[in-house]
C-alpha cells in the first residue's frame, strides 16, 4: 500500500512538472527540462560504466548542457539557426578533452559521451522546438502535451493489457516482462487518445494525429528498450531514483526522448 501512495504521489507531481511548465511558458518548460537534461546525463555516465566519477567528467556535463541550451534556444527562436555551427565544435572538443587524460580508456569515454549528447541533450532540446514547429503563429502547446498523453496512454495500457492478457513475449531477451498483447493493447488506447486531441486541437487533422500516435507510439516503445538494453548490461534495475517508485530520469523519459525526433521530423514534413 505504501508503493502504491509513493508511486501516486511521484506520479502526480511529475505531471504537475511536465504539463505545467509545458502551459505556463516555453522558457518555465525550458527551465525544467534543464534540471531534467543534467540529471539524464549524470544517470547515463553510471550506466555506462566509463570507469570514474562525475566530477573527472566536468567537461562532458558542461558539452552535454551546451548542446542543449543551443538545440532548445535554437529551437525556440531565440538563437539565430547560425549557432548550430557550435554544435560541430562541441562534438569536436571531445576528443581534445581526452588529449589530457592519463586513462587509457579515452575510445570508451568518448564514445559514452557522444551517445549521451546525440540520446539525451538533443531530443531534450527538441522538445523545446515542438512549441514553434509548423505553420502556427506564436508559442503552440496541442504537439508537446500530445506526445506525452499518447506515451503515458500507451504505457498505462500496454501494463494493464499485458498484465491481464499477456502471453507472447515482445522482446524477452531485453525485457521479459513486455507482450505483444499489452504493445497492441496500449496501441490501441494510444490511438483513443489520439482521437480525443484531435477534438481539442486543431491544428492537425485527425489523420495526422492519428499517424503522429502510430509514430509515438512505436518509436517510444523501441525507446523503452533501448533503455532496458543500457540497464541490462549495467546490472541496474533503474537508471537512478529522482522519481521515488518510478526510478530515474531516463525511465520516466525513455519512451518521449526516442520518440521526440520521429515527432519533429514529421510535423516540419507535413507543415510545408
Amino acid at each position: 500500500m505504501k508503493e502504491i501512495y509513493t508511486r501516486s504521489l511521484t506520479g502526480f507531481f511529475f505531471i504537475v512538472a511536465v504539463i505545467g511548465s509545458i502551459l505556463l511558458h516555453p522558457l518555465a518548460f525550458f527551465i525544467v527540462f534543464s534540471g531534467f537534461t543534467y540529471v539524464a546525463l549524470l544517470e547515463f555516465l553510471k550506466l555506462s560504466g566509463v570507469g570514474d566519477g562525475p566530477e573527472k567528467n566536468r567537461a562532458y556535463f558542461a558539452s552535454g548542457m551546451l548542446v542543449y541550451f543551443l538545440t532548445a534556444l535554437m529551437g525556440l527562436g531565440y538563437l539565430d539557426l547560425q549557432f548550430a555551427y557550435f554544435l560541430l565544435l562541441v562534438f569536436f572538443f571531445t576528443f581534445v578533452f581526452e588529449l589530457f587524460r592519463k586513462q587509457n580508456t579515452s575510445r570508451k569515454r568518448v564514445g559514452a559521451w557522444f551517445t549521451g549528447f546525440v540520446y539525451i541533450a538533443i531530443p531534450f532540446g527538441l522538445m523545446n522546438s515542438l512549441f514553434v514547429t509548423g505553420n502556427v503563429e506564436g508559442f503552440r502547446t496541442d504537439i508537446l502535451i500530445g506526445l506525452f498523453v499518447i506515451i503515458w496512454t500507451s504505457d498505462v495500457f500496454a501494463y494493464l493489457v499485458g498484465s491481464w492478457l499477456g502471453k507472447h513475449k515482445l522482446f524477452e531477451r531485453i525485457s521479459p516482462k513486455k507482450s505483444w498483447e499489452g504493445s497492441i493493447g496500449g496501441l490501441l488506447f494510444a490511438l483513443l487518445a489520439g482521437y480525443i486531441l484531435s477534438l481539442f486541437f486543431h491544428h492537425f487533422s485527425l489523420a495526422n494525429w492519428l499517424t503522429l500516435t502510430v509514430i509515438i507510439v512505436v518509436a517510444g516503445a523501441l525507446g523503452d528498450l533501448i533503455e532496458s538494453m543500457f540497464k541490462r548490461q549495467a546490472g541496474e534495475k533503474d537508471s537512478g531514483s529522482l522519481f521515488p517508485g518510478h526510478g530515474g530520469v531516463l525511465d520516466r523519459f525513455d519512451a518521449v526522448m526516442f520518440a521526440t525526433p520521429f515527432v519533429f521530423v514529421y510535423v516540419n514534413l507535413i507543415s510545408t
